[in-house]
């Protein structure tokens, strides 16, 4: 092998190991969880509340849903991993969870990309969703809210940190949508204990002014 062609694949090499690899995308291979929690009302806005009646018709009043329970990393996090479970999540067990959790497409979608990485079966996981949900006392403010509010995000944060003893603000982040609330997202261990999250916590929304649209 010539000199040229020798540093050509040590290149190569070096490349291949600096670059995650998809094996590290193994089931139950992670560090703790996020349960994130969408606040509906934004989410159910434009052209969407016509895409999901399940979630946002007029008749419906959801604020804080789960978006997901996700398999995190101290940075990054898994995703998409091989399992024995159906890709497809069965209607009859996923429609126990409507109630957090308000349609088979969201579910689905949920198992594939995060649950599929928790190294748990399908009703496993989705039971882990909900203990993790009813882990969670939401803020009295936000959970009969009847008319906009505008808060800080601290102040949305520590209304979680007030209700819930033991969360810190350190293992909790709010994510905006332009200028108005998107998500809570709360750090638990894998027993479901909160614990802080560097990562999750630094990329979180910092506006001092958030617009929180009350349901319907």
């Amino acid at each position: 092998m010539n000199h040229f062609l020798s540093c050509a694949v040590l290149g190569l090499s070096l490349l291949a190991s600096a670059l995650p690899s998809a094996a590290e995308d193994r089931p139950g291979s992670f560090d703790f969880y996020v349960l994130s929690l969408s606040w509906s009302p934004t989410f159910c806005t434009g052209g969407r509340a016509k895409e999901n009646p399940q979630q946002c018709a007029a008749d419906k009043e959801f604020r804080f849903i789960v978006h997901g329970l996700w398999p995190q990393n101290e940075k990054g996090y898994p995703q998409s991993c091989a399992s024995t479970e159906p890709s497809r999540v069965p209607a009859e067990l996923g429609r126990q969870y409507f109630d957090i959790m308000p349609s088979m497409g969201l579910i689905g979608h949920q198992w594939r990309k995060h649950g599929s990485c928790t190294g748990l079966n399908q009703a496993d996981y989705l039971k882990a969703t909900r203990s993790a949900y009813d882990k969670i006392k939401l803020p009295q403010q936000l959970s009969t809210l009847t008319t906009t509010e505008t808060l800080s995000a601290e102040a949305i944060e520590q209304g979680f940190v007030a209700a819930n003893p033991g969360l810190t603000p350190a293992s909790i982040a709010v994510s905006c949508e332009g200028s108005r609330l998107e998500e809570v997202r709360i750090c638990l261990s894998k027993d479901l204990t909160f614990r802080p999250c560097r990562e999750v916590d630094r990329q979180g929304c910092s506006l001092s002014r958030i617009t929180i649209p009350p349901a319907n």
